[in-house]
C-alpha cells in the first residue's frame, strides 16, 4: 500500500508531518484525523493557527486541499 506524508496543525503554531498507509491521500488524512493509524509525528515548522487539521501533501510538500479533514 502506499505512503501519503500528512501534515497535522494543532492550535497554535506548530506543524507536524507524518507518513500514513492508505489507498489515496484523502483517505491517508482521514485515518490520521481519526487516530486509527499508529506513526510517528515529527516537527516540521511552525504557523498560527486556531484548530485542528489533518491534510495529505503532494510530492512537492504542497497541501492537497481536497484531503482537508479535522476542526477548522
Amino acid at each position: 500500500m502506499p505512503k501519503f506524508k500528512v501534515l497535522c496543525r494543532v492550535d497554535a503554531f506548530v506543524h507536524y508531518e507524518a507518513e500514513v498507509e492508505a489507498k489515496n491521500a484523502a483517505a491517508a488524512a482521514r485515518l490520521a484525523n481519526n487516530g486509527n493509524v499508529s506513526h510517528d509525528w515529527t516537527r516540521v515548522g511552525e504557523t498560527e493557527f486556531d484548530a485542528r487539521l489533518y491534510v495529505a501533501l503532494d510530492a512537492d510538500g504542497v497541501e492537497i486541499d481536497s484531503t482537508e479533514c479535522g476542526d477548522f
